[in-house]
């Protein structure tokens, strides 16, 4: 994970899962991407037991630093935050190696490698509103002349960063262009822009392919495009809709396949703008509206994928 000592706990999914699974009696070790070596063939890790407290301060004890086979451990949770740069892609082939000698990790690494967050949307069209995703600037200009309004993004962005509404006619449209795709060196994604943001950019948690009964509507600041909690929205509880719903069947069949066992989907209005993989949030306002344990949800998941390994 991220460096424990700068998280916010009131936020922070690793630490609401920390805590579901040291709730269970289980034995928790800590890593950083730099903790992970390749020698001889084995992937071994500097790692370090932790405990976790649910308190404002104070909420984590580090024990001494101890060096190991990766693959002794049961599980591993891989939850870096993006970028999605060569240094994570490096450490998924690295837990691929450990997954390879028995240990489950959450998620799989290659799947983390092939599901990008923002491309990934594309294996479910019927889901999903109007979309381009290329990176020479002529096309995304034509797509935007049909929409009319578009968002551009990132496909390696996360929290809303770098994330940018045109509509026709703006006088800003070349720079933005110019900018997003690095003057047509970096491939970037188009949607036709939903109005239904303002209402709340949910983010639904699925678990093994289940969803979680209630989503985090994130309603934007005012005068702000981006609904991303980062970015300054607040989060709202909403119960799924049918649609809700019915998205989370078309996505979920690929998802266990996958071995995508903790998911977070982005939905606004009707449709379906991303799939997170890498390191979704949401649980710890989800518990705390609802009464809920996603942490502990997970921790049952993931007991059960070990339990049908044994």
């Amino acid at each position: 994970m991220d460096p424990i000592a700068h998280i916010n706990i009131k936020k922070d999914s690793t630490f609401a899962m920390l805590l579901a699974a040291r709730r269970r009696g289980w034995p928790v070790f800590y890593m950083e991407q730099q903790d992970l070596w390749l020698a001889e063939g084995r992937v071994h890790a500097r790692m370090r037991a932790l405990e976790v407290r649910d308190q404002a301060v104070d909420w984590f004890t580090l024990g001494e630093a101890m060096e190991r086979p990766l693959a002794e451990l049961d599980a591993v949770l891989m939850r870096k935050d993006p970028p999605f740069d060569m240094e994570y892609l490096y450490s998924t082939y690295l837990l691929e190696l450990a997954e390879r000698e028995g240990c489950l990790v959450v998620n799989r690494p290659r799947s983390l490698r092939d599901a990008n967050e923002k491309l990934f949307t594309a294996w479910f069209p019927q889901c999903c509103p109007e979309t381009v995703v290329s990176r020479d600037m002529a096309r995304l200009r034509r797509f935007l002349g049909e929409q009319q309004d578009i968002v551009v993004k990132p496909l390696d962005g996360m929290g809303g960063a770098s994330v940018f509404r045109i509509r026709q006619g703006d006088p800003n449209t070349g720079v933005i262009l110019e900018t997003i795709t690095q003057h047509g060196k970096r491939t970037v994604m188009a949607q036709r822009f939903l109005p239904e943001y303002v209402e709340g950019d949910k983010r639904i948690l699925l678990v093994d392919g289940e969803p979680v009964p209630y989503a985090l509507a994130r309603i934007p600041a005012s005068g702000e495009a981006r609904a991303n909690l980062a970015a300054g929205g607040r989060g709202e509880g909403v119960p799924l809709t049918e649609r809700d719903r019915w998205i989370c069947q078309q996505v979920a069949p690929a998802l266990r396949e996958r071995g995508l066992l903790f998911v977070g989907l982005d939905v606004i209005g009707d449709y379906l703008t991303e799939i997170n993989v890498t390191s979704p949030t949401c649980i710890r306002e989800l518990d705390a509206q609802y009464g809920l344990d996603i942490g502990g949800q997970l921790m049952d998941a993931i007991a059960r994928h070990l339990e049908a390994r044994r």
